[in-house]
């Protein structure tokens, strides 16, 4: 071999050994920038970020529901949640559904007669055959005083503006909002049967709807939070309920309330607060009894208002 062709060699080794040595560099300098902050001092590799947590304000709460949950609906974060999942029955916390899914068939103003057939539903019921409501009035009226006749009336009036029968309506409504748990057969919540209740759903799901309604139509969850509603019919008729939650002014920055009651659902309770400055809180209570689900969803919020503040209780 020539000395043209070992000069050719070595040339072709020493520009090998400097690829070599440029990647090992490369790879250290990588390493420093992973592994060794500015400041100098070598740490591993982050591998979790753990979240401080102050004392868990919800660990000593001795609920008689069967179900609960308090839903963070600016996050998405569950806070506390007791059976959350199961499907059970909701009584009155049916027209939280009824009301939503006339939203996508009925506008405010749209109006709403009320037939003969739902003034002969189970009491609470509040109006006369032939009376006419806005919309918009007649949910405020149903939902505050669970009027069962207010949410037959806007359950049909959506299904004959949407050529569609009514359970296809609430189930469409379920549907849109992906509520897994939840089926209705009536809008009012009552039971069909002594085995069959006229709604089902999850401590999960209406949370989710809760918030869902309180976005959507803030005006008619505004009445919710009153002792009393009003509103005046076409007619001319003036009407005035008596909220079934007797403690909303007891809630903080309450956005909406409501209660249902049957023999199959035992007491059931959904809220929704402002834990501060935008941001939404539901709770609710299913499978408690009639007096305690006011205690239950009271004591929910008095924990989430505690977490916030990062104290063990108030």
């Amino acid at each position: 071999m020539d000395s043209y062709e070992l000069q050719k060699l070595a040339r072709h080794a020493r520009s090998a050994r400097e690829a070599g040595m440029a990647l090992i560099l490369g790879s250290a300098l990588l390493a420093v920038f992973l592994f060794v902050p500015l400041g100098g001092t070598k740490v591993p590799a982050p591998t979790a970020v753990a979240t401080p947590t102050g004392p868990d304000t919800f660990a000593q709460i001795p609920l008689q529901a069967k179900a609960a949950i308090v839903y963070d609906l600016d996050t998405g974060e569950t806070l506390y949640e007791k059976n959350a999942d199961a499907q059970l029955p909701l009584a009155s916390l049916t027209k939280l559904l009824a009301v939503y899914a006339a939203l996508d068939a009925l506008l405010p103003g749209t109006p709403v007669t009320i037939r003969a057939g739902a003034t002969q539903l189970e009491a609470p019921r509040a109006f006369s055959a032939g009376q006419t409501f806005s919309f918009v009035d007649l949910a405020r009226l149903t939902l505050t005083a669970s009027l069962n006749d207010g949410a037959a009336a806007i359950v049909e009036a959506a299904a004959e503006r949407e050529n569609r029968s009514g359970t296809d309506i609430l189930a469409g409504a379920a549907a849109a909002l992906s509520l897994s748990q939840t089926y209705a057969v009536n809008g009012s919540g009552l039971d069909v049967s002594t085995a069959i209740s006229g709604g089902y759903g999850s401590a999960r799901d209406f949370a989710r709807l809760a918030g869902a309604l309180v976005k959507r139509a803030p005006m008619i969850a505004e009445a919710t939070t009153q002792h009393f509603t009003e509103a005046i019919s076409t007619g001319g008729t003036r009407l005035k309920v008596k909220n079934t939650d007797p403690m909303v002014d007891t809630i903080p920055r309450l956005l909406l309330s409501k209660t249902g009651y049957t023999d199959l659902a035992g007491g059931n309770l959904a809220l929704v607060f402002d834990s501060g400055i935008g941001h939404p809180i539901a709770v609710v209570v299913l499978g408690s009894s009639e007096k305690a689900r006011f205690t239950d969803g009271t004591a929910l919020v008095a924990a989430t208002i505690a977490h916030f503040a990062g104290v063990a209780s108030l």
